[in-house]
């Protein structure tokens, strides 16, 4: 059998489940849940992972809302990984309820010829990536030992081979100084909120002279109580980013710098907790991205790299994933050009008719990526090597 045979054959399985990929496509988009309270979303795609007689592990890892089914012995190993949490709010404005069925559809396609073509399909279920960095707890937890490559696609505006992703940690600031009473004794008083301003402003300022891909932005959570009591307590939380992980501890050191000198300039105290994950850049793995882009190509999408008039910038944990092998995470388009993500438009074209159409194009392109890698062993050694490569070199960058 070559190999038009096989993805057609593999177009054939994913075209046998048109209703049942859009049904939980619709379904999860129906059940918002955010980090780890994925619970329906689990019990969706578990059920219909094992309705398929694929064996699978609920709460893999570890993890509550985490899944694993895993389908052939010997050959590559590729990893297809789902997203299915929901932004606060904005329900699946991020569209993860097209990366679950596209997941789930290219994960049983491939999951049908493994043991002919003799790979190995792993589906992952991945909660928590809006914030709560679900993959690098599934890495810690050992997920991708065995691993050759992890693939998956996001929902955007337009079709494009990689997300422009830049890394980025969290960070709680908080102000302690003495309350008294605004009126009476001001001058018994240390004014936690003039602390914070003094140190968002510092920050405002430090912007202008960051790099043009570097990030910082961040919110008051707390001000005080009442307009004639001298706050006690101030809070901002942040988000800080930049290009690549080394890079990102650079700038914190900056960045923390601001925040101090608003509360030496106050006489506050300053505590800063920074969040237990950071979300590393994404490494996109050129050479299977190629057959992925050709594999889309096929199926009427033309994917083009991002430019200055057409990207998607954030971040993601597949950026760690991408430095433990190697990884695709190419955008599908589900809305028209200039509908950003998260946002509620975008929400509602993820359960639209271009939100299916990716479900079923994005497995389909997915599933015969995957047969690629099992088809050209040569393929996976040129996407590690381009791998390890690429994460020396990351690494080495900001080291300076």
């Amino acid at each position: 059998m070559d190999r038009n045979q096989v993805k057609d054959r593999l177009a054939e399985e994913v075209e046998k489940r048109r209703e049942l990929l859009l049904d939980v496509s619709h379904r999860i988009h129906a059940h918002p849940e955010t980090n780890y309270e994925e619970r329906f979303a689990h019990g969706v795609l578990t059920e219909a992972l094992a309705g398929e007689g694929l064996p699978v592990v609920r709460g893999a890892h570890g993890l509550a809302t985490a899944f694993e089914a895993a389908v052939g012995d010997g050959g590559p190993t590729v990893a297809v990984l789902c997203e299915y949490d929901a932004l606060p709010g904005l329900g699946h404005a991020c569209g993860h309820n097209v990366i679950a069925a596209a997941g789930l559809g290219a994960g049983l396609a491939a999951a049908a010829l493994a043991d002919e073509l003799g790979g190995r399909v792993v589906v992952l279920g991945t909660p928590a990536e809006e914030g709560g960095g679900g993959k690098i707890r599934l890495i810690e937890a050992g997920a991708l030992e065995g691993v050759d490559a992890a693939v998956m696609v996001h929902p955007a505006d337009a079709d494009l081979s990689y997300m422009d992703t830049i890394a980025v940690q969290e960070v709680t600031a908080t102000y302690t100084g003495r309350a008294a009473h605004a009126a009476a004794f001001p001058d018994q008083g240390r004014n936690a909120l003039d602390a914070a301003v003094l140190g968002y402003n510092a920050v405002a300022a430090l912007r202008q002279h960051i790099d043009d891909a570097e990030r910082i932005h961040g919110i008051f959570t707390k001000g005080g109580d009442k307009p004639n009591i001298v706050p006690a307590l101030a809070e901002t939380a942040w988000m800080v980013r930049s290009p690549t992980r080394a890079r990102l501890e650079a700038l914190k050191e900056r960045f923390v710098a601001c925040l101090e000198a608003g509360a030496h300039a106050t006489g506050c105290e300053l505590e800063l907790t920074w969040g237990g994950v950071i979300y590393a850049d994404l490494i996109p793995n050129r050479a299977i991205g190629e057959r992925y882009n050709a594999n889309a190509a096929a199926l009427g999408r033309t994917v083009r790299e991002p430019s200055r008039e057409r990207r998607v910038v954030g971040s993601t944990d597949m950026g760690n994933v991408s430095y433990e092998v190697p990884a695709i995470h190419p955008m599908i388009q589900v809305a028209p050009p200039g509908v950003p993500i998260h946002t509620p438009a975008f929400a509602d074209y993820a359960v639209g008719p271009e939100g299916d159409r990716a479900v079923l194009d994005g497995a389909k392109a997915l599933a015969w990526t995957v047969a690629d890698l099992w088809l050209e062993p040569d393929l996976v050694a040129r996407a590690w090597d381009e791998q390890r490569a690429a994460v020396a070199e990351r690494r080495r960058d900001g080291a300076g």
